[in-house]
């Protein structure tokens, strides 16, 4: 296998290259480097035009995740049977026994499979935890699901019976 090409330098790398060598003192008994050219100079950056299009931001990300809370986007019948806990979830996570990173690991790669796979409800199974607040996973839990990486996958989050705080039900976002 060949080695791989390596890309030719610009004018202006060069140039950068050399401004910076300058500043470097060499070791005893070795040459100076050369000094930087003075004729090159950076190339200046072009202007977009009016007409050409803007690059693209990123979506905004919706708005905050509250266990519970009816969010915007989900009309009153699916939010009901969701609420109440008559759609049943296709997938389960059991967290019990994990320490919360690798909750969070395990939380993060199983909703990103499950939105791939297309599926629209899972349960997230956190346990009641032993303190008056709950465990650490269950503090936690709002707060992963509300980052980046995943606040855009979920719609929904609701814990599936009253009598059941240990467990929540996420509905998951459609796919574009």
């Amino acid at each position: 296998m060949p080695p791989p090409r390596r890309p030719k330098l610009t004018e202006q790398d060069r140039h950068d290259w050399a401004r910076f060598a300058s500043q470097i003192t060499p070791l005893p008994g070795r040459a100076p480097l050369e000094a930087p050219p003075e004729a090159a100079k950076p190339a200046p950056v072009a202007a977009r035009p009016a007409d050409a299009p803007a690059a693209k931001t990123p979506a905004p990300l919706p708005s905050p995740l509250a266990v519970g809370s009816h969010p915007g986007g989900l009309d009153n019948s699916t939010w009901n049977r969701f609420r109440s806990g008559k759609l049943p979830p296709t997938r389960t996570l059991d967290l019990h026994g994990r320490t919360a990173n690798r909750a969070f690991h395990s939380l993060q790669s199983f909703l990103h499979a499950a939105h791939a796979d297309r599926v629209r409800c899972v349960e997230v199974i956190t346990g009641r935890g032993s303190g008056e607040t709950g465990g650490v996973i269950k503090r936690e839990l709002p707060l992963w699901l509300n980052l980046p990486t995943l606040r855009p996958l979920v719609l929904a989050a609701s814990h599936p019976h009253a009598g059941n705080p240990g467990s929540v039900r996420l509905l998951l976002r459609k796919p574009k």
